[in-house]
């Protein structure tokens, strides 16, 4: 944040701020995968019953006020089948890619993924990421070595235009591709918090046949993903839970 000394935050920032560092310092011991704690994070509030998906129904308990309530002993249960797929793809030291790009998502995906050290998306996703990871590692390697060079301050010999211009330009790609510069081949899965905005990503992974973890509310099609897990994607509180059980899942398996 471009704030000047002693300038206080505002209300958003402080806000921002905070989910962006929500997981650094989180105590995942004091976590606890129940239907209990969902509950009290709203876990089970899909959308309307006008919205939901046909296929959505057999994870629906009930209808309340014409909302969608989830089952939780079936979100549990394939929660659970989903973490032990997570965990055996980090057991065989690869990487999964964090996804997620709607509002409330962007900063509480990013600061998960970088506590389990991670590569993320939560801007637009790059088309080609998958399918076209040659070139994409190209413009990654291209911004890895242009900050290289800033730190070195090799810039000081270009005019402040030209200087300037290289800071916008390597600001841009750290915005679009920051999260990704450490993945240096294709990831063993990815993992998706808002899947109704990320339809390119999952059509990606299923071309070079990555498996696909994702919270699924109820106006999603869980058939296009591997490992669906029925869940509010929208509340914060149900994202920070449900990010806090993936985050516990991979930093418990060494």
């Amino acid at each position: 944040m471009n704030k000047k000394k002693n300038q206080p935050l505002s209300t958003k920032e402080r806000k921002d701020f905070v989910s962006e560092n929500f997981f650094a310092n989180f105590d995942f011991s004091q976590l606890k995968m129940t239907m209990e704690e969902m509950l009290k994070a709203g876990v089970h509030f899909g959308h309307k019953k006008s919205r939901c998906y046909p296929k959505m129904n057999i994870y629906i308990f009930t209808t309340k006020n014409g909302v969608s309530i989830f089952d939780l002993e079936k979100t549990l249960i394939k929660l659970q089948s989903a973490l032990e797929f997570l965990k055996k793809v980090k057991k065989e030291n690869k990487q999964i890619l964090f996804v997620g790009t709607k509002k409330q998502a962007r900063y509480l995906l990013k600061s998960a993924a970088q506590r389990c050290e991670m590569p993320y998306v939560n801007e637009r996703w790059l088309g080609g990421t998958f399918t076209n990871f040659k070139v994409i590692k190209k413009r990654v390697d291209y911004l890895k070595k242009e900050e290289e060079k800033q730190e070195a301050g090799e810039f000081k010999k270009y005019t402040k235009f030209e200087q300037a211009q290289k800071k916008n330009e390597i600001e841009k790609l750290e915005r679009k591709m920051g999260g990704i510069k450490n993945m240096t081949e294709l990831p063993g899965a990815i993992f998706i918090v808002d899947p109704k905005e990320n339809v390119t990503a999952i059509k990606e992974a299923q071309k070079v046949k990555l498996p696909v973890v994702a919270l699924t509310d109820s106006n999603v099609d869980p058939s296009k993903i591997d490992y669906p897990i029925p869940a509010n994607d929208d509340a914060v509180s149900s994202l920070k839970l449900m990010l806090g059980y993936v985050c516990k899942t991979l930093l418990d398996e060494k």
